[in-house]
């Protein structure tokens, strides 16, 4: 393992949490994700279900977590059933967890082999009242393929269809969107990893370089200080790439005057920094290009000021509208009057910021959480307002992780250079 393990209090501390909000008699069931196919036979790499790791930091593959806070017998309240390894797994695939080390990293101490588990569920599917199962109810998702939850799901529909069935993601979101000081210790080293690459990259970043040579460079970084790699694909946009907002291709060559994007970030024990810097390739932004990213950096710097615990980001959304609305029209890009006769259902500002502002972070980018509801001390958001200006082949998007504090915000990311004069020095140290 790459990353240096959290503590076992976190999961057994997250389980306690979770156990508060379920009535009597529930059993909580949830499975580790596949490991998908490519081609031929080949396979992906294997990411783990973020709510399962989350309350028990197993990040192993073909992993079931039972949780029975309510059983009889106490050696069925929290059982874990991880793959049995033997001599050919070893030589073929490594090392896996062995029932001592799951109990470690987890702190529960009954850890069974999987073929245990049938025996073990039939028992408990007898015994519970409600029956929570997990799936992915994250609004943004386009779930096009049958994942092992989702299995599992119709599985206890037709072998037990007089269950009370209920949804664990609601909990689940509402647990996960507020970080506990273990999880910020990740976060803020995939933040720490990330500096160091931003940071690495402004030496390196000249005309007549390839954007994915850029992307080298950071991955480099970020593996040889133990991070899993992106959190993200990178996107690395110079020029009219950069009005691209989702570009990851990242093939072109960066020329001499032009703004290079870089919405690029490591992922550190599952938890994801997000961060986007806008640069100029030959180390100096022109009037223009200054102007338009001084106008990005006041929204930014008042969006960190906005978001606070109460505000509901969908009214946050507007507020920034407006402050957007305003930079633009100085830019000479949006004319006052136009703006007065707007539709406000089709603000015009959208033209040049098409994009949400902020989004929950954590163990997933886009983390989970309802965005619904007021903002509460203990989230962590990112900030990232963007001008795209297609007809300039010009494009500009500052975001940094903010942790959201009762008294005051705290800005994950503020030793990462921001100011257009402070990019400029250190792009042309000697």
């Amino acid at each position: 393992m790459r990353y240096t393990p959290l503590p076992a209090e976190l999961y057994i501390s997250n389980r306690q949490r979770l156990y508060s909000q379920l009535p009597p008699g529930s059993l909580v069931i949830l499975h580790a994700n596949d490991v998908l196919p490519t081609n031929a036979d080949g396979t992906m790499g294997f990411v783990q279900n973020s709510d399962l790791f989350y309350l028990s930091g197993i990040d192993q593959e073909e992993t079931i977590l039972v949780l029975f806070p309510d059983a009889a017998d106490p050696k069925q309240r929290e059982q874990l059933f991880v793959r049995e390894t033997s001599e050919l797994i070893a030589i073929w695939e490594g090392d896996k967890l062995t029932q001592a080390q799951a109990t470690q990293r987890s702190g529960i101490n009954r850890v069974h082999w999987l073929t245990e588990f049938e025996t073990q569920f039939r028992s408990l599917m007898c015994q519970a009242e409600h029956v929570y199962l997990n799936s992915n109810e994250h609004p943004r998702a386009r779930i096009i393929i049958e994942s092992n939850e989702t299995r599992f799901t119709h599985r206890c529909q037709k072998e037990y269809p007089l269950h009370d069935y209920r949804r664990l993601a609601p909990l689940m979101h509402g647990l996960r969107s507020l970080k506990q000081p273990a999880e910020l210790t990740a976060l803020n080293e995939a933040i720490r990893i990330t500096e160091d690459g931003f940071r690495r990259l402004l030496g390196f970043v000249k005309p007549g370089v390839h954007e994915f040579e850029v992307e080298a460079e950071l991955y480099h970084e970020f593996i040889r200080q133990r991070a899993r790699g992106f959190a993200y694909p990178p996107i690395i946009g110079s020029g009219a790439n950069a009005c691209v907002l989702h570009y990851v291709t990242n093939h072109c060559v960066c020329q001499d005057g032009d703004l290079l994007l870089l919405d690029v970030a490591a992922n550190y024990g599952n938890y994801n920094a997000d961060l986007t810097r806008t640069i100029p390739v030959n180390g100096r932004f022109t009037p223009r290009q200054r102007q338009v990213y001084d106008a990005v950096l006041r929204v930014f710097r008042e969006c960190c000021q906005m978001l606070r615990p109460g505000v509901v980001i969908r009214e946050y959304q507007e507020e920034v509208g407006k402050l957007m609305t305003s930079e633009l029209i100085d830019l000479g890009l949006l004319d006052r009057a136009a703006v007065a006769a707007q539709n406000p259902d089709r603000p015009l500002y959208k033209k040049y910021f098409p994009h949400g502002t902020s989004h929950p972070l954590g163990l997933d980018v886009h983390d989970v959480g309802n965005t619904i509801k007021p903002i509460q001390a203990g989230m962590v958001f990112t900030v990232e307002p963007g001008i795209y200006i297609r007809e300039e082949g010009l494009g500009i998007r500052l975001e940094n992780d903010l942790f959201i504090g009762e008294d005051r915000n705290i800005d994950l990311m503020a030793s990462i250079p921001i100011e257009a004069d402070e990019i400029e020095a250190l792009m042309n140290a000697a």
